[in-house]
C-alpha cells in the first residue's frame, strides 16, 4: 500500500477550492446575500459541504441535479437518503398534485384511505403489524423510547457507538479513548448527562452487549443493523443474532432504526438479516421527499401498549408521543404512492445490482493504485473509506475519519459533477441511477486517484 502526500493532498485541495469557486459564482452570491439565515444556510448541516458554501438548487429530477450557475451532477448523495426514490418520482408526484389540487386538505387530523394501504405495505417489509406515523424517523424513535420504558418499566436505553438515530437527546452518548461513556463530543445543549439515561457499546462487541444488559435496567437496544453515518460498518455474521438473543434473555425491548439500511431491499435489514424486533422505525425515503416518518410495533407489544394506556399513560393527547401533524393526509398520499409505485421489489433489484458495479470498480481503482482505502456495500448503498481494511466498529471508523482526504474527493467529485453524501462518503443508487451514472463516477474518481498518487 502506498503512503498519501500531505503536502501533494494539499496543493490538490487549493486547486479544487478555487476551481469550486470559479465555477459556482451564482452559489456563492447565494451564501453571501444570506444575512438573515443561521449560518448563511436554510439547515446548518449545509455547511458541511466542502468549497466554503454549498451549492444552490435550480432543478432536481431523478437523479439529476442542475445548479444555479447551469452546472449538472449525477447525485449519488440523494439526499442523504432522503430522496432514495429519485427526485420528484413520478407516481409521487402525481399523488401529490391530486391531493393538492384536486382533494385538498394537506392536514385535518383526519384519517384517510390510504393510512391503512400504507401501514400493510410497511407490514409486509419489515414484518410488524401495526404502525402509528410521524414526521420523521427521529421522532419516531423517540416516540419508541417513552413507549418503551413506560411498558418495560425501566428507565434506560442502549445504542451502539457512533450510531446514528436522528436528534433524539438520549442517542448523543459515545465512548472515549478508553472505553467509557460520555456525552458524545460537539453535543449541543444536553438537557441532561446523556450517560444518565443511555448505555453505550461498540457494535459488534458481543461481550460488552451482554454485561450492559444483564443488570435488566434497559428498556429497549436501539440497532442500526449496520452503521451507516460513521461510514457504513456491516455487522459480524453471528453479531446480530448476539443481539437479539440477549434482549429476548434479559426482557429487553430490541429496535431495528431502518432509516438508512433500508438500501438493503425491499425488506430492509430485516428481511435481508432475518431479524425479529419488537419496534421497527422508518423514515426519509418511504415518503419520496414529503417529510414522513413511522414505527411500527409486533401484536404483542401492542397489547401492552393498550394495557399503559388503560392503566393512565396518556398516549392519545399530551403524554409526549404524536404531533398534530403526524400522519397528515398529504404525506400518506406519498407514501402510498412512492412504496407502491417506485421502491419495488424491482427497483431495489436494479439499484443494488448497480451499487454491486459501483463497489467492484471503486475496489478495483484501490488495487491498481495502492491505495491504503477501502470500500463497502450496503444493498444499493456503498462508502469509501480512507482506511484499509474497513472498520469493524462506531470506534475504529470515528478514527478513521480523514478531513482532508474527504475535502480533496468531494471537491475533485463535485468540480466534474459528481455529488456524494457531504457527511461521509456516501453513493446511493436510485431507480432512476443507470450504467452511464456509475461509469462516470468511475471515471472521475479514478482519475481523483491519479492525481493523488500520481
Amino acid at each position: 500500500m502506498r503512503t498519501v502526500d500531505r503536502d501533494r493532498l494539499r496543493a490538490l485541495i487549493e486547486r479544487e477550492s478555487a476551481l469550486y469557486v470559479e465555477t459556482h459564482p451564482g452559489s456563492q452570491q447565494i451564501s453571501l446575500r444570506a444575512d438573515h439565515l443561521l449560518g448563511r444556510v436554510p439547515m446548518t448541516w449545509m455547511n458541511k459541504w466542502a468549497g466554503g458554501f454549498p451549492i444552490a438548487l435550480s432543478t432536481a429530477h431523478g437523479c439529476t441535479i442542475t445548479d444555479v450557475d447551469g452546472n449538472h451532477y449525477v447525485d449519488f448523495a440523494l439526499g442523504d437518503t432522503g430522496a432514495m426514490a429519485g427526485h420528484s418520482p413520478k407516481a409521487t408526484i402525481a399523488a401529490v398534485r391530486e391531493r393538492l389540487e384536486v382533494s385538498g386538505g394537506i392536514t385535518t387530523m383526519l384519517t384517510t384511505d390510504k393510512a391503512e394501504f400504507v401501514a400493510e405495505n410497511l407490514t409486509k417489509r419489515f414484518l410488524a403489524t401495526q404502525w402509528s406515523f410521524t414526521l420523521s424517523a427521529t421522532d419516531a424513535n423517540r416516540f419508541s423510547c417513552r413507549l418503551a420504558r413506560q411498558v418495560t418499566g425501566r428507565s434506560k436505553i442502549l445504542v451502539f457507538n457512533y450510531s446514528y438515530h436522528g436528534s433524539v437527546d438520549e442517542t448523543f452518548v459515545a465512548l472515549d479513548e478508553q472505553g467509557n461513556p460520555r456525552s458524545r463530543p460537539g453535543n449541543v445543549g444536553p438537557a441532561v448527562d446523556p450517560t444518565t439515561t443511555t448505555k453505550v457499546v461498540e457494535f459488534n462487541d458481543e461481550t460488552g452487549l451482554r454485561a450492559a444488559l444483564a443488570p435488566q435496567d434497559v428498556a429497549v437496544v436501539l440497532l442500526e443493523p449496520a452503521l451507516t453515518n460513521i461510514g457504513i460498518v456491516l455487522p459480524t455474521p453471528e453479531f446480530l443474532a448476539t443481539v437479539q438473543s440477549a434482549c429476548a434473555e434479559t426482557g429487553t425491548l430490541l429496535l431495528v432504526d431502518e432509516t438508512h439500511t433500508f438500501s438493503l431491499g425491499y425488506g430492509g435489514a430485516v428481511q435481508h438479516y432475518d431479524l425479529k424486533p419488537d419496534i421497527v422505525v422508518i423514515g426519509k425515503a418511504i415518503g419520496g421527499g414529503i417529510p414522513c416518518g413511522a414505527y411500527g410495533v409486533t401484536k404483542a407489544l401492542a397489547s401492552k401498549i393498550a394495557e399503559i394506556a388503560a392503566s393512565g399513560a396518556d398516549i392519545v393527547d399530551v403524554g409526549g408521543v404524536g404531533g398534530t401533524l403526524a400522519g397528515y393526509a398529504l404525506s400518506l398520499d406519498a407514501m402510498a404512492a412512492t412504496l407502491g409505485e417506485v421502491l419495488t421489489e424491482a427497483a431495489f433489484e436494479k439499484m443494488i445490482e448497480l451499487a454491486t458495479a459501483f463497489t467492484e470498480a471503486v475496489e478495483a481503482a484501490f488495487v491498481r493504485f495502492e491505495a491504503p482505502f477501502s470500500v463497502t456495500q450496503l444493498g444499493a448503498r456503498a462508502e469509501y473509506r480512507f482506511t484499509r481494511p474497513s472498520p469493524t466498529s462506531g470506534g475504529e471508523a470515528h478514527r478513521a475519519e480523514d478531513e482532508e482526504l474527504d475535502t480533496y474527493f468531494h471537491l475533485f467529485l463535485a468540480n466534474r459533477g459528481i455529488l456524494i453524501t457531504p457527511f461521509h462518503n456516501m453513493a446511493l443508487m436510485c431507480p432512476d441511477t443507470t450504467v452511464q451514472d456509475v461509469d462516470r463516477h468511475t471515471e472521475v474518481f479514478t482519475q481523483a486517484l491519479a492525481e493523488l498518487f500520481q
